[in-house]
């Protein structure tokens, strides 16, 4: 089910101030309601071939196989088909990406973060590696839904470091989890419903590193009926701010409901179970 109209993406990729080249890579596609992340790290170009690869790898699983898990549920789990099938694209694209690593010697070390979100029935699946993150604003809400994959989140969690110094910190870059390096990798997934006029932001630490999470948010309430200006302006912050790394940003938007009609065999089905 397409889901234009009832749902609004836009993202954003920029290179920052520093860098000489974009490791970042972002993909959205509204006629399976998938949209991903991704922050590329490695050699001379190395993290650019490792994100796109896995922004391309994750669109063609999800696109390929979507139809096939609509209404269905992991029985071990209780997760929707949906979040099985997203998890199950990341561990493919990370195999697709160590593979390459091992076979050719000028990838040798590259690995990227990502976060994606699969939209359906007025729900998302989430799913990440890494520090890349997500935030939701609903109403006045605005929090982080990911939890970084990073040394300084464990020393956080463990309570070596109260949020406030984590964000003052200089080591916000040790990633203790990536897709690449590892043979096999841990996905993080979740699920949620989805609101009306709720947005949500996937974003590089291009972006978390160098904007403070209220002025996140006061952007994209203040641009939330135009998310192309909200990432734009995201982007700018970033950057006036030293643009030290790559920033990347993909906004959406639920416009109206966006919930899957039932065949008539299967709700009449329902009514019996």
């Amino acid at each position: 089910m397409s889901l234009k109209g009832k749902l609004q993406f836009t993202g954003l990729s920029d290179t920052g101030r520093v860098r000489s080249h974009n490791e970042d890579a972002i993909g959205t596609d509204l006629e399976t309601g998938l949209v991903v992340l991704a922050d590329g790290m490695g050699g001379y170009k190395a993290g650019e071939v490792a994100s796109a690869l896995a922004v391309k790898t994750i669109t063609d699983e999800v696109a390929r196989n979507l139809k096939d898990v609509r209404k269905q549920k992991d029985h071990e789990s209780g997760y929707a088909g949906e979040t099985i099938l997203l998890r199950n694209a990341i561990v493919k694209a990370n195999h697709a990406i160590h593979d390459m690593a091992k076979n050719q010697p000028q990838c040798e070390g590259m690995g990227t973060t990502v976060v994606a979100c699969l939209f359906y029935d007025n729900k998302v699946s989430v799913a990440h590696v890494g520090d890349s993150r997500l935030y939701r604003l609903r109403g006045d809400r605005f929090e982080q839904v990911t939890l970084d994959h990073s040394l300084l989140q464990e020393l956080v969690s463990r309570g070596f470091y109260t949020p406030e110094e984590a964000r003052k910190s200089l080591n916000k870059n040790l990633v203790t989890r990536a897709l690449g390096i590892e043979p096999t990798v841990q996905v993080d997934v979740q699920e949620d419903v989805v609101l009306n006029g709720e947005v949500h932001l996937l974003c590089s630490d291009g972006l978390s590193d160098m904007v403070e999470d209220e002025d996140i948010h006061l952007t994209i309430s203040t641009f939330s009926a135009n998310l192309e200006m909200a990432a734009q302006q995201l982007v700018r912050m970033a950057n006036d701010n030293g643009g030290r790394d790559n920033v990347s940003v993909v906004l959406t938007k639920a416009l109206k409901s966006f919930e899957a009609k039932q065949r008539f065999f299967n709700r009449f089905m329902d009514w019996f179970a």
